[in-house]
This record gives C-alpha cells, structure tokens and sequence, in this order.
C-alpha cells in the first residue's frame, strides 16, 4: 500500500461515486495535482492501491489533503479539471505551455472601417477574426488583404487629422476616406468593407460574385476604367483563391494533430486547415514527465488547447489525431458543452486527409529533432557548469545587469534560463529611483533587495548571475545574506562575471561569492559559453529596457521643457495631433487649430521642437 501520512482510509468514505473534478495539495495551499473523474471514489481509490507507478507513488507521497468538486456530468469535470490545471499550473500534471493570447485581424467599427493586426484583450470596439494559430498567419493574411481590398490602415487619430491623401492612396492601397468623398466613393468604400468581411468569414465565393456584378454594372454604364480595376481585383482574389486550396475533397475545417516524444520531451504539431486552406502550422512542446504516455499526453493537449477563452473562431469541424485515444469522445462533449461547438475526433483516416496526416507528423518528428538538439545542448552546458562549480541539480538561473546613459534613468533586468535555455516568461525589468546617478552598485542593490524581498514566495533561483566585478558582486552577497536568514530556503549560489582585459570575449573571470574563488575559462569551454549567452542576453534586455524609457522620457521633455506649456495644453496638443511626432511635424496653422493653443503659443511650439 502507498506509503502516505494522508488518512485516505478516513477521506475515502466522503467521497461520493459522482462525476467531478479533485485537487491534491501538498500543504494547506499548493496544489500538485489537479484530475477528473465519471467515478470520484472509484478514480480517487486506485490511488492508494499496492499496484501503483513510481509516478503515482511520488504524487502520493506528498499528499497533505485532498479537495473535490461534484459536477453534473464528466463532460463538466473535464471543463472544471481544465479551468483548475491553468489556475494552479500543478507540477505533476501535463501542462501545455501555451501564448497568453492568440493574434486577431480587428475591423473597427468606424464610420470608416480599418483592418488592423491585434494581439491583447479585447478593447477596442469592431470585428474580430481569428484567433490564427501564429503571427506570421495573421500577418500573412493581413498583408493579403490589404493588396486586395482598398480599405486604409492608418491609426484613427492619423485618419482624423488629415488633409490630402497619402502615400497608400496614391498607389492605389487605400480609397482615402480621410477626404471628403462622393456618395459613390462612399458606397464602394462600404463595399470593399463588405468584402473584406466576408473574405474573412470564409465566404470568397460571395466577395467573386459580387465583383463580378459589380464589374458588369459599371460595364453596362460605360464606366470601362473602374470596371477594369474590379476585373484586376476579380482576377487577383480568384488566383488568390486557387493557390491557396488544399483539395476540393477537403473543404472542412479541420486541425490535424500528430505527436513526436523522445527522452522526456514530446511534440504536438497542428496543421490548421479552413475553407480548404493550410491558414497555419505549430509545434507546440507541453512539460511532460518520463513516464507520461502518448494517450496521457494527447488527452492533456487536447483539453487544454480546446477549452480555452482565447480560442474564439478557431475550432475545426474534425480533429484528426494520429493515433487513438479513449477519451475522444469524453473530449468532444466538453468542447460542444464549453463553446457550443460540434467538433469531432478521427484518427482513422484516408485519401487526401491522410496524407496531410503523415505531412503533419514529419514535421512534429522534425520539430522534436531540433528541439533535442537544443536541449542537448543546453544540458551540456549546465552539466559542464555544474561540473565547474561542483554543485548539481541547478533547474532556474537569473542573471543581473544595470543600464544607463550618465547616470540617467537606470534599469535594471533579471533575464532566466532553465534547463533547455531561456524562460522568457519569467524575465523582469526594474526602473531604479533614488539613487545617486551612475552609482551601479547602489542600482545592484536596490534591483536585488526589490527581486529578494520574500524569498519563500515564487520561484527562487539556485544560481545567480551579476555582470561585473567585485563591487557588484559585495552588494549582491549583502543582500542574499539579509533576505534569506528569516527565511527556511537555501539562498542561491552567486557568481559575478568580471570582464578581461580590454573588454574582450573570452578572457571572462568568474568570481564566487564570499569565497572570491576565481575562474579562468575559455571559449570553447560549454561552461563559459553558457554564461556569456546569459550575460549577453541580460545585457541586451536592459539596454533595450534603458533605451526604451530614455526615448520616452525625452519625447515627453521636449513639450515640457516649453514655456507656457502645461500638462492640460500637453495632453491637448497629443490628443488634438494624434501623438508627439504628429505635434513635431505639424505647421503653425495646424498647431494654432488646437484648443487653447493662439497663434504666437504656436509660433514659440514650432520654434522651440525645431531647434531641439
């Protein structure tokens, strides 16, 4: 029998046999597993059974107390057990590292519409289409309709301050509705709206015909130039068209699914086909364990990337899996239940759908190989690291850097590495205040006491990065010693990375905290290599970080700096304008139109940005 502290003998007789989900905590607030069941106390019992994977009995082994939740059907469980797996993210279950939001095309909802790239929440009011599996599928589509579809794409406060047409009028990519229109360029305008619309829900069949009468009609009334420029847009839209069909026997909306695994990590690669078009493909890489099977894993991909609030338009009428799965139809009801969708699972599948079947599992086979040798990569490093230091077991890295231009606006970055390299979702930047300018140690100081500040809360790192010498490094072990001696937590090892002589690649120095132990690598050392892409990498966040506060900064001065310029007649300059580089380009007249803003205020404005 498992061997556990948990009275589960006690626990087991509150359990009732209904369907729901449960949640297995390690101490009165983590939880470490998060399940679903038709049979709550059946699922819950072949826990604690003698028969039990080493999996199993590591999650048992820590089980401080469990908690259920009864719902009215597994359909239920299974939507609730997803909603919880992203709430706590717990560490023995497989968890689809996925973005945070998915990119959109947006049509605004403007007297004159504009199409527009949109990743984030939802804003602004208009149309949204998508969500597309990637960028670079919705960049496609958005540059594909814009050569198609005359509509502009100007910001709405660009489009409120013009005067004439611009550049995209003049080629012939916008209808230039910033100007005053005729009613007949008003009605095309709308038209080509429409069109775009439609193009967007799938529906080019209607965007041709609709063309094509319209090329007719103004052939009949013997308006040959603007009937030649639909037939070009006709022509266009129908090659478009072609080229992008998969296969006339394939016109469902379908994703195409096929999974790799090898030495702990596996790939799941999606073949995103609409209207009979490949409109993207991804490689996505959940955190698995060891013993996770393909079935495990598949099930856990599936309901994860399904049930999502993100997903929006994005679900296919079939799923197509590359092998069997149990739960598919379990999977299915809870896809209809949470977006009242029909999609259904194949695997078994022939003809064309097959061979993009196959296509799909090539590249999540090519996708594993290159992720493996990444990984291998990235673990030789650590181990030649670890081997350097004499330490193991390092899994989270942070790496400190300070950036400034003589002492102005300093920022400080944390960039992490893991394992396989980069965790990008846990770099931070750090704006310093209250310091003496140019004072770096001080700056070191204040990012380390900020980032170090409740040791036992979030993820600590077992190593620790400083890029330069021993002054940095005095104020790093200061606060390290301060932070963690109230706290039952291991405080990291620290190293600085002093630069060589004349600042050359290679001739790094390694210095350990409180015993000042020096290293001497060179390149071709994994060790070394490792901590240079972490330095370079953290030097290249903070200076970006520098850059981008000090460009905003002086934007903002040079209005500041202005006599008779205060915050209201800023803000109305910014608003009235559309921005700071519309207010640098403005005439005297435009500026002098703003409210509150006379004409010698105008002039002082114009001569004062002109001189800076």
């Amino acid at each position: 029998m498992a061997d556990t502290k948990f009275d589960y003998k006690s626990f087991l007789k509150t359990v009732p046999n209904r369907p729901g989900s449960y949640r297995m905590y390690q101490d009165e607030e983590t939880v470490i597993y998060v399940g679903k069941a038709r049979d709550l106390k059946k699922r819950l019992s072949q826990y604690f059974l003698k028969d039990i994977t080493p999996k199993t009995k590591a999650l048992v082994k820590h089980i401080h107390h469990i908690e259920f939740t009864v719902t009215f059907s597994e359909a239920e469980a299974l939507i609730l057990e997803n909603n919880l797996i992203k709430k706590y993210q717990p560490r023995y279950n497989i968890l689809l590292r996925d973005d945070k939001s998915y990119p959109y095309l947006l049509l605004t909802t403007h007297v004159h519409p504009g199409l527009y790239f949109y990743r984030g929440s939802r804003k602004i009011s208009g149309e949204y289409f998508g969500p597309y599996p990637d960028v670079s599928a919705a960049r496609e589509s958005l540059k594909l309709l814009q050569n198609l579809f005359p509509i502009r794409q100007c910001t709405d406060n660009v489009y409120a301050h013009r005067s004439r047409p611009c550049l995209m009028a003049q080629i012939g990519k916008c209808l230039a509705p910033c100007v005053k229109m005729t009613e007949e360029e008003e009605k095309n305008y709308a038209h080509q709206v429409e069109y775009v619309r439609l193009f967007l829900k799938g529906q080019n069949q209607r965007v041709l015909d609709n063309l094509r009468e319209e090329m007719e009609r103004l052939s009949s009334e013997l308006r040959f130039e603007e009937a030649a420029k639909i037939r070009d847009q006709f022509l266009t839209l129908k090659r478009v068209q072609e080229s992008q069909s998969v296969s006339g026997d394939v016109m469902t909306n379908m994703d195409i699914v096929a999974l790799s695994q090898a030495q702990g990590i596996a790939c799941v690669h999606v073949l995103f086909i609409r209207q009979g078009r490949i409109i993207g493909t991804r490689s996505y890489f959940p955190k698995i364990d060891s013993e996770s099977s393909d079935e495990e894993i598949l099930e856990a991909f599936l309901t994860q990337f399904y049930l999502s609030e993100n997903r929006g338009q994005l679900y296919p009428e079939q799923i197509i899996l590359d092998r069997q799965i149990n739960s598919s139809e379990e999977i299915c009801e809870g896809i209809k239940l949470f977006s009242k969708k029909e999609v259904k699972i194949l695997n078994d599948v022939r003809s064309e759908r097959a061979r993009y079947l196959k296509l799909a599992k090539t590249n999540a086979d090519a996708s594993l190989k290159a992720k493996l040798s990444d990984h291998t990569t990235a673990q030789n490093r650590i181990n030649s690291l670890e081997k350097l230091l004499g330490v193991k077991g390092i899994e989270h890295i942070e790496c400190y850097d300070i950036s400034h231009t003589q002492g102005e606006l300093t920022v400080a970055s944390c960039v992490c590495f893991n394992r396989e390299g980069p965790d990008l979702t846990h770099y931070r930047r750090f704006n310093i205040q209250g310091i003496t300018p140019g004072d770096d140690f001080a700056a070191m100081h204040q990012v380390l006491t900020r980032r170090f500040k409740n040791p036992d809360e979030g993820i600590m790192p077992n190593l620790i990065f400083i890029d330069g010498g021993k002054g940095q490094l005095k104020q790093a072990e200061e606060v390290i010693l301060e932070s963690f001696k109230h706290f039952n937590v291991k405080p990291p090892l620290i190293l600085a990375v002093a630069k060589g002589e004349g600042r050359k690649e290679g001739l790094e120095t390694l210095i350990k905290a409180y015993t000042h132990e020096e290293f001497h690598l060179n390149l071709s050392d994994p060790a070394l290599q490792l901590v240079l892409h972490i330095r370079d990498e953290s030097h290249r966040f903070a200076i970006t970080g520098h850059r981008n506060r000090r460009s905003k900064a002086r934007v903002t001065s040079k209005l500041e700096n202005i006599s008779g310029i205060g915050p209201k007649r800023r803000q109305a300059l910014l608003k009235h304008l559309g921005g700071i580089r519309e207010v640098e380009r403005a005439s005297i007249d435009e500026l002098s139109k703003v409210p509150g803003i006379s004409k010698e205020l105008a002039e002082v404005i114009y001569d004062s940005l002109h001189e800076l």
